[in-house]
């Protein structure tokens, strides 16, 4: 985003989340890996953003994309404190340093998934309760955006790909363990999710400082795929063959919840994410039309996404 804002004449001060490390020193991971010379860099963290007023101040836009997206356990309250009550204050500090527009970076799963044979639109609304925390949480987040004082528009990605993910997300992290062998199985249900270029996404950012209406909604997806075809594709970017066995479903919410009480123990991520199993049973299809029509937004195949993110991922030495 960062690059594309660069690219687009904008001259830009980036958010450096400061590090929990004990040696004290903040992560400037944005300062080496951009290769931009021209981002001004300030440090900072979402649950102290009212402290971040005066680093907006000269600021004409924000964009907000920070969020902490994770299926662990351990991380639930703290995407409360990072995604909803960090946004709104944010929010609140960007209006008292006179920021002119507001762009907030959302999620699809706020329109739910797929209905009577149609993808997700904007005016859906997810019914609040039945997603994973972090979803949850994003729900919120968008209330929060919608009613704060600075004009505010919100974007809805889907699922992004490409190259950069360096945590990785849980996103990702499905791509690594697909080019690394590690996938044996298929997840049960006939569902199925949009994925996007994650370039298209930032630049879908770019169009809404301008373009965007505030108060509205924009889905940003690229490629409906089913599972199957997500398998298929994940397969032809990785020359890897695609897992043959589905894996029952009562059998994979059993091993989830065992191995839910096991990160409630040790403190570490699922490897049966609970929420992904729910979600793998619905279709998680969007369409794009209204932020192609008002924003000029353009989307690229996914799937040459998806081999952009196995060509990161071989360069960094994470593939064989």
């Amino acid at each position: 985003m960062a690059r594309a804002l660069s690219e687009a004449g904008y001259r830009v001060r980036a958010l450096v989340r400061e590090s929990a490390s004990t040696n004290g020193r903040r992560n400037v991971e944005l300062e080496r890996s951009s290769r931009l010379d021209d981002i001004e860099t300030v440090p900072g963290d979402l649950l102290r953003a009212g402290d971040l007023a005066r680093a907006l101040d000269g600021c004409r836009y924000l964009i907000h994309c920070a969020a902490l997206y994770s299926f662990a356990p351990r991380d639930r309250a703290q995407m409360q404190r990072v995604n909803v009550a960090g946004t709104a204050s944010l929010l609140d500090a960007a209006h008292t340093a006179g920021v002119e527009r507001a762009v907030v970076t959302s999620s699809s799963a706020t329109v739910g998934p797929a209905r009577d044979g149609r993808p997700a639109r904007e005016a859906d609304r997810a019914e609040d309760g039945h997603h994973s925390a972090y979803h949850h949480s994003k729900i919120l987040q968008e209330r929060a955006a919608l009613a704060a004082r600075v004009p505010t528009v919100v974007l809805l990605p889907t699922t992004p790909i490409g190259p950069g993910d360096r945590r990785p997300t849980p996103t990702g992290r499905l791509v690594l363990d697909f080019a690394r062998g590690r996938v044996f199985a298929r997840p049960p249900g006939a569902g199925g999710l949009n994925l996007v270029a994650v370039e298209d996404v930032a630049h879908a950012h770019v169009l809404a400082l301008t373009r965007g209406a505030p108060r509205e909604r924009y889905l940003i997806g690229g490629e409906n795929l089913t599972f199957d075809q997500l398998w298929q594709a994940l397969s032809e970017a990785t020359g890897r063959p695609a897992p043959r066995w589905i894996i029952p479903y009562g059998l994979a919410v059993t091993l989830g919840y065992l191995d839910e009480m096991r990160c409630r123990v040790t403190a570490a991520a699922p490897a049966i994410p609970l929420e992904g199993l729910r979600m793998s049973q619905h279709l998680m299809h969007v369409e794009s039309g209204k932020a192609i029509a008002e924003l000029g937004y353009r989307q690229s195949p996914a799937r040459d996404a998806l081999a952009r993110a196995v060509a990161w991922y071989r360069g960094r030495g994470d593939v064989s």
